[in-house]
């Protein structure tokens, strides 16, 4: 278990669109990541969001989750 604030949320709405949500608001499934650069990784390669949110991911969100964790670094 993590605080909250350590974990991204990602979002998939009614109409079936998948995004980021930095917020932690937005209406719809969520799933969490940790803000690790290999848990990223691991769930691009396993496909475990897709499985989660029942959807299809696209690699622009995991390429939008890597950016995040790049800025927290700073």
């Amino acid at each position: 278990m993590k605080p909250k604030k350590d974990l991204i949320r990602i979002v998939r709405n009614k109409e079936g669109d998948v995004f980021v949500d930095p917020t932690g608001k937005k209406n719809g499934r969520g799933a969490y990541l940790s803000s690790d650069r290999n848990v990223i990784e691991k769930a691009r390669k396993t496909g475990i969001l897709s499985r989660q949110l029942n959807a299809e991911i696209d690699m622009t969100i995991f390429d939008e989750l890597m950016k995040i964790v790049e800025n927290d670094e700073k």
